[in-house]
């Protein structure tokens, strides 16, 4: 999405709570979200049931840095906390708008 957006930031091993690509992929997560609240309406899926919203916040939980490393130093991370990736997926979800995707401004 974010490629075909034209908004797709390439990093290079950048690291921090902060950084490009954990804003990349939070901003990801955000996108996933939006998908999600539409899926119903594009007939792609028939109904998003509510373990399937506790299936995606559990996927974006997993991939946040402190399950991948156990790592709860921000310095490190390349792609946010569980808390921060499932925080975006649900904004995207709950408002269905792209345009609240924007992680590249303001803090997190």
């Amino acid at each position: 999405m974010q490629n075909l957006l034209g908004i797709l930031k390439v990093s290079s091993g950048d690291r921090g709570a902060e950084s490009q690509s954990a804003r990349t992929e939070r901003q990801a997560d955000c996108f996933a979200g939006v998908w999600a609240a539409h899926a119903v309406g594009t007939g792609f899926l028939t109904q998003v049931t509510p373990a399937d919203t506790a299936s995606a916040l559990d996927a974006a939980a997993a991939v946040g840095d402190d399950r991948i490393t156990g790592s709860s130093n921000p310095e490190n991370w390349t792609h946010g906390s569980s808390a921060e990736r499932q925080r975006w997926f649900t904004t995207g979800y709950q408002t269905g708008d792209p345009g609240k995707c924007d992680t590249f401004r303001g803090s997190l």
